[in-house]
């Protein structure tokens, strides 16, 4: 349970970045990462409401860096 908070905790962030820098458009990065949350949550991967709350926090700090990071690349 502590891991796959963790893990949540990090990596739908990551993949908000990573998706960001692949299509150049951080809305984008950001509806490929809800879509894949959503699947997983879906299947039935996520065991609690602290775990989809953890993937939530993680989104928004993920977009939130993103958004900074098209920003500094801008100027």
């Amino acid at each position: 349970m502590l891991l796959k908070l963790l893990l949540a905790l990090i990596l739908p962030g990551m993949l908000v970045v990573f998706f960001t820098r692949v299509t150049y458009n951080y809305y984008v990065g950001l509806l490929l990462a809800v879509a894949l949350i959503a699947s997983s949550i879906y299947k039935g991967y996520a065991g609690s409401i602290f775990i989809i709350i953890a993937d939530l926090i993680s989104l928004a700090v993920g977009f939130l860096y993103a958004r900074n990071m098209g920003e500094r690349t801008k100027k």
